[in-house]
């Protein structure tokens, strides 16, 4: 009997230089990892100290100028900033976060980027005033979460999503504190709500339907811009 399983393993291992796993390895990527962590925990708060008022806007790396939701974040995060002075968040790379850098750097704003490094797609925009530069998705998105007065969504892929789905179970576990989660794009979003509700807490019950309150669609700016006014401030208390 031909052992296909064998013949593709020793391709793979002619493919790419793997060298077993020791415990001596095991310790030591161990001991990098927590120094890289700590060290990018270290330098988030401390940029996030500097600025107590901010939105994280987040949305897709691959909108260019022209697209509509490259401008309504660009117009959005010029509002905030001139009308609140409140700071713009983002991952910091092209896209809808260039779009929101761009708006609050051009209305003399603090725009912040917590970039992350990545093979492709991710480049830092040129719009920060500030930035923190992460290896591992975990920290970034911890520190995106840590404090905002608000998180808006525009359309975009599994990176948006999967911080979409991190976000709304923090809040509905309680791990963070509620703030105004908004999805801008009913074109977009809708289909994925109705989904949500259809088959997570209708037919599986899986969720709870208080859980459909903590986000909510809206494509207003004017009704955007009234919720984050409204929104409690949230302090980052240093003990």
């Amino acid at each position: 009997m031909i052992n296909i399983f064998s013949k593709k393993r020793k391709k793979f291992e002619n493919e790419i230089d793997v060298d077993p796993i020791t415990r001596k390895n095991l310790e030591k990527i161990i001991k990098t990892r927590e120094r890289k962590t700590a060290l990018e925990f270290d330098k988030g708060y401390h940029l996030i100290e500097e600025y107590p008022r901010s939105v994280s806007i987040l949305g897709s790396a691959r909108f260019h100028e022209d697209n509509m939701y490259y401008k309504k974040a660009y117009s959005l995060a010029h509002r905030i900033v001139t009308e609140l002075k409140y700071a713009i968040v983002t991952g910091g790379g092209p896209g809808i976060m260039e779009a929101a850098n761009k708006g609050a750097f051009e209305a003399n704003g603090v725009s912040l980027g917590f970039t992350i490094q990545l093979p492709k797609e991710q480049t830092n925009n040129k719009y920060l005033t500030d930035s923190a530069t992460f290896e591992y998705f975990f920290s970034r998105k911890t520190l995106l979460f840590f404090t905002a007065e608000a998180y808006i969504y525009f359309p975009g892929g599994f990176g948006t999503f999967d911080e979409f789905a991190e976000l709304i179970t923090l809040i509905q576990t309680k791990k963070i504190v509620e703030a105004p989660v908004i999805l801008v794009g009913k074109e977009f979003w809708q289909p994925f709500v109705d989904l949500i509700r259809q088959k997570m807490f209708v037919e599986n019950n899986t969720i709870d339907e208080d859980d459909l309150n903590i986000f909510q669609i809206i494509d207003s700016e004017n009704e955007i811009m009234e919720i984050i006014k409204k929104a409690p401030h949230r302090e980052v208390n240093a003990e």
